[in-house]
């Protein structure tokens, strides 16, 4: 299966695993680069010196390309990016960001930039930083998100038209139907994060995984646009974010509320009630645990499946 991205990444199926905090680990990575994709390692929920851990143990697990996503907000921002040079990684996903601060830099020491947008004119402006893909996120993904609630398949289509880099679509994908349905949009590719919470070699917490496969239609809710768009699932801190809302609430006391390590506590201790859980949409769809290589095998399956069904509708 080659195309733009596929080439890009020196990978045999266009799939990237989303650099995901408190989920991606070597582990993840490794695992997802065995299998076939392109894995990355998290490094929004690592210090500096677990980062560089990370990196030199996924080196051994696997000799596929794999890459790191950043956070562009990241309080120690230059100390990661000193990090990615010394240990030679190869591509780099930014996020949450200017991608013109860094772009330049990493390109310059040899390193594939892509940048994670949610909009139009955020893809605009980091094709003209000089990346190399974005990836387009719609409003369906979990974690922190877009303000304008674009969703994916609106999202797609409207990028495409605008920018001449490759596009990997991101945000509510996680079967071959779904991956299939985006590139017939545009997209060379596809981020998937969600599906991969609920694999064995996550890092996550196995009660954030098990809640993530309980989750129906309707479980999570974007909020707190106030700080940052975040989309979670509802739980007793979802209802205690409301509750203030109810009442009329401010920016100061979101923050207090919401206080540090919440996401640590959710996703990577397993508190359900006092912690935050980041997931997206398509939680509802997911159904078990299992390895990583089986959830990619599955994915081209059901890729293949789709993409001759469509190949026998009448015109």
């Amino acid at each position: 299966m080659q195309n733009k991205t596929t080439q890009l990444f020196n990978i045999q199926y266009p799939i990237v695993q989303a650099g995901m905090v408190w989920a991606s680990g070597w582990k993840l990575a490794s695992a997802a680069a065995n299998s076939g994709i392109l894995g990355l390692i998290g490094a929004g929920s690592m210090y500096p010196e677990v980062l560089r851990e990370h990196i030199q143990k996924c080196k051994k697990a696997t000799d596929k390309p794999f890459g790191v996503n950043v956070p562009l907000l990241y309080p120690d921002i230059d100390k990661i990016i000193q990090i990615l040079i010394e240990e030679e990684v190869k591509i780099v996903f930014t996020s949450a960001g200017n991608p013109k601060t860094w772009t330049s830099h990493l390109k310059s020491h040899g390193i594939m930039v892509v940048h994670v947008v949610s909009s139009v004119k955020f893809a605009l402006k980091a094709q003209e930083s000089g990346v190399d893909a974005v990836v387009a996120e719609g409003f369906e993904a979990g974690g922190h998100n877009g303000r304008d609630e674009t969703t994916t398949f609106t999202l797609i289509p409207m990028v495409k038209e605008k920018i001449e880099i490759p596009l990997i679509a991101a945000g509510g994908i996680a079967t071959g139907s779904g991956m299939l349905a985006a590139m017939v949009l545009g997209a060379d590719g596809v981020q998937v994060g969600s599906r991969f919470v609920a694999s064995e070699e996550a890092s996550s917490h196995i009660n954030f995984k098990q809640k993530v496969v309980e989750a129906k239609e309707g479980d999570t809710q974007l909020t707190l646009k106030e700080l940052a768009p975040v989309r979670l699932i509802k739980n007793k801190f979802y209802d205690d974010i409301q509750a203030l809302y109810a009442k009329g609430t401010t920016k100061e006391e979101l923050v207090a509320l919401l206080g540090r390590a919440r996401a640590k506590k959710g996703m990577f201790e397993g508190d359900l009630d006092e912690g935050e859980l980041e997931i997206g949409q398509i939680s509802g769809l997911i159904s078990d645990i299992k390895p990583v290589q089986e959830i990619v095998a599955d994915m081209i399956s059901e890729f293949k499946t789709a993409k001759a069904k469509v190949a026998n509708l009448d015109t």
